[in-house]
Formats: structure tokens, sequence, C-alpha cells
């Protein structure tokens, strides 16, 4: 099972606080472990042009201002973009699956600062990983709906929303699901 490029959906129950709601976008899976962003929690007290500013990083009258989210817990102080694929530099961005990159170097927020840079985009600061089986224990256990991953969803600007649409997009009703597991 690859899951590179899709959706986790946090089930309703979910114990960590830090995953309660949560949709993230599988950069990376692999038997070496996983990487994912989460997609749908936005940083309130950080606006992209004032990251620019604590970064040193002009931002331009026509420069971009896209959301900045919390990416997950790991590694909180890094910042990564996750954009559409037409943007690509050539030792900064990881291809996911052909539909996604990620680049996390300053070239991608030098360009989104001047109005350029990919068509879509969001920035995540941190990440969520799993080690070796990890993640794929979590999903046995019933933490973690997996979706095939809607651009639209992804870089809606509605973060609100996109749980439910998450499990929408899936067939499932939010208000159906349990917050107690079993299995048959």
């Amino acid at each position: 099972m690859d899951l590179t490029g899709k959706l986790l959906i946090a089930m309703p129950g979910m114990e960590d606080p830090r995953f309660e709601g949560a949709v993230i976008l599988m950069c990376a899976h692999s038997r070496e472990g996983s990487m994912g962003l989460i997609i749908n929690k936005p940083v309130a007290e950080l606006t992209f042009p004032e990251l620019l500013e604590q970064l040193g990083i002009p931002h331009l009258p026509e420069g971009r201002g896209i959301s900045v989210h919390f990416g997950g817990p790991v590694e909180r102080g890094r910042g990564f973009v996750l954009h559409s694929p037409e943007y690509h530099t050539e030792d900064g961005t990881m291809d996911i699956s052909g539909r996604f990159g990620m680049t996390a170097t300053q070239d991608v927020l030098r360009a989104l600062g001047r109005g350029e840079g990919p068509n879509d985009a969001l920035l995540a600061l941190g990440y969520a990983g799993w080690g070796p089986d990890q993640l794929e224990a979590e999903i046995l256990r019933n933490d973690w709906l997996t979706s095939e991953a809607a651009e639209g969803l992804v870089f809606s600007e509605n973060d609100a929303t996109k749980w439910a649409e998450s499990l929408r997009h899936l067939g499932v009703e939010p208000l159906a699901l349990s917050a107690t597991s079993g299995r048959a």
C-alpha cells in the first residue's frame, strides 16, 4: 500500500489533539516511514507576508498571499510549501505522485513574494511523520481513513470544511461516523 499523494482523514475520537479533525496530504510513504502535511489547520497568528518579513524576503505589491498552516508536530520551525505540480526547482522540489509538489527551499518563497511561483500553494510549518509500520498500525487501529486527494480540496481556502468534504468525497456522511471503533 503506497499512500503517497493520498489523504489521511482523522477519525472522530482521534486521541492525539494535534491530529483531531486533521486532513493530511501524504508526501512520502515507504517501508522506511511516512511524511505528510496537515492541510486544514491554519495558523491564525502568522500571515504569509509577516513570515516573509521575518525571513528578510521582500513581499512586493503583486506578491501572493498564501495561507500558513500547522503542518504537523515535527520540526515546527521549518516551512514546507505544498503546491501544484507545474512549479519545480532543480534541487528543492519533491514530486508527489505527479499531482503535487513540495518545496522546502526559500526559492519558492521568493517567487511567491514576487507574485510568481506555483499556481496553487499553501505553506505548512512542521510536518507529520511516522516511523516504519507506525502509520499502518494506526490505520489498522481505525485512527485514519484514506482517500484520493482532490486538488480543489487540498488548496481550498475554506479550511473549516476540508475534513467533512474529504469524508463526503469517500461517500461518508460525517455525522454517521462514530467516535468508537470496532472490528467485525
